[in-house]
């Protein structure tokens, strides 16, 4: 496998752009960079904004600071439904190649947080310890990784909604095969199950 045209390219470019989008530096965004650089040059994917951008589709497990930064370094984004958003609360990415689906999981290691601390042992912020350890620490003391197979459905992938249906309940439209077929209603998942959030105007939707 070549390497990924990003591993060449100046890895505190990347980080800038990321902290523009994010606001800040933190030691987040610099995994949120290095596993994504990472993670690309894995599957193969050299030019993610450019040749590659419809070949690339990414599964985040965290809704976190390195979140904004695999969106500013791969340019994936919920929006065009090329990231994906798994509620897992772990530090970690698949990257997956829709032209070879070739896919690698990318885990941020939870001793690298100790490990930081050696490095930069005069810093007594261990933030701050972390965020300039992790610019120098190497990706096998960042990260583990596994090959994976990812199967994503049609009605994930990017492009129009498949299909849009009424819900029978609230009489709101649900799209991409998100309905709920319940004792021969068609349901919206909150109508079904409830949802985040609890309706106060009882009359909605009558």
């Amino acid at each position: 496998m070549g390497s990924s045209k990003l591993i060449d390219s100046d890895f505190e470019k990347l980080l800038a752009e990321s902290v523009k989008i994010h606001g800040h530096l933190c030691p987040g965004q610099v995994l949120g960079v290095k596993m994504s650089i990472l993670g690309l040059s894995k599957i193969g994917i050299e030019d993610p904004k450019g040749k590659d951008r419809k070949s690339l589709i990414v599964f985040v497990e965290m809704d976190r600071c390195a979140t904004d930064a695999v969106q500013s370094v791969t340019g994936c984004s919920l929006g065009h439904r090329t990231m994906k958003f798994m509620d897992y609360g772990k530090m970690a990415a698949t990257f997956v190649n829709l032209k070879t689906g070739r896919a690698v999981r990318v885990i941020a290691k939870e001793e690298a947080r100790d490990k930081a601390k050696e490095y930069f042992p005069e810093i007594e912020d261990k933030y701050k310890a972390q965020l300039e350890a992790y610019k120098i620490m190497s990706d096998n003391d960042l990260f583990d990784m596994m090959n994976v197979k990812v199967d994503i459905k049609p009605e994930d992938m990017p492009g129009r909604p498949l299909k849009r249906i009424r819900c029978d309940s609230c009489r709101e439209y649900v799209q991409d095969m998100r309905e709920v077929y319940r004792d021969g209603r068609i349901l919206c998942k909150p109508c079904a199950d409830g949802g985040y959030y609890t309706l106060e105007d009882e009359s909605y939707g009558k």
